[in-house]
């Protein structure tokens, strides 16, 4: 194992026509981060376009978001993220996809992403994602062609979430409803309440609430031997 674990966030930054911004949600990195590094993990970032990715969610009373931000080796990485195609697959013994609805936009069809956690995932590691973070996960084939999320369960921001939020006609697709489309079994608690899925190496939340529970499941799995 390498004690290395990489952290997706989108580079989409405008939520469709409202003239409002988007971008990766900054707890849904944070929160996860702090569980790694607390266990010794190192912590990459990877974005799609590469270059400094959009954030939103920043709360200044968050101390864990403040450590993050302060940390010398994010903040320097979060202003020059690499791009999926200069990554390496086997030095990460897991990628967490973060969430912020920017990630309806750009992760479902970045196929060198998605060849990033199929590599991960075919060598036996971990797959997480949490809140629309699993939108990556919704074209996420593996080599023999099958969707990595079929017949599996997952958690993922919920139709009635989203219709919540007041989203469900700005979004691209209704997320839980793609994931189900691709034969994933979908379970979801009550709005805004943490649930974290784990299905085999696949690890999954519904909502900002859930960020830290995947994280700690991330690490249940990598701590059991059960990723190789």
């Amino acid at each position: 194992m390498t004690k290395k674990i990489l952290i997706a966030l989108t580079s989409h930054d405008h939520l469709g026509d409202t003239g409002s911004p988007t971008g990766f949600y900054l707890p849904e990195a944070a929160h996860p981060w702090k569980v790694f590094t607390d266990a010794g993990y190192e912590v990459d970032l990877v974005s799609v376009k590469g270059g400094e990715p959009p954030m939103v969610g920043v709360d200044p009373a968050d101390p864990v978001q403040n450590a993050f931000l302060a940390d010398d080796r994010i903040s320097g990485r979060l202003k020059a993220t690499p791009r999926p195609q200069d990554v390496d697959p086997a030095q990460y013994d897991a990628i967490f996809y973060a969430g912020g609805h920017g990630t309806m936009w750009d992760f479902p069809d970045d196929t060198t992403l998605a060849r990033v956690a199929r590599d991960i995932y075919e060598g036996g590691g971990v797959v997480a994602a949490v809140c629309h973070g699993p939108a990556a996960l919704v074209n996420l084939t593996l080599s023999d062609g099958t969707y990595l999320v079929a017949g599996k369960e997952v958690a993922a921001f919920t139709n009635d979430e989203e219709s919540a939020v007041g989203l469900t006609g700005v979004v691209p697709f209704a997320l839980q409803t793609r994931l189900e489309e691709r034969s994933a079994k979908h379970s979801g608690a009550a709005d805004f309440t943490a649930h974290v899925v784990v299905d085999g190496r696949l690890v999954t939340g519904q909502n900002p609430a859930s960020s830290t529970g995947v994280a700690e499941a991330v690490l249940e799995i990598l701590r059991s031997g059960a990723a190789a």
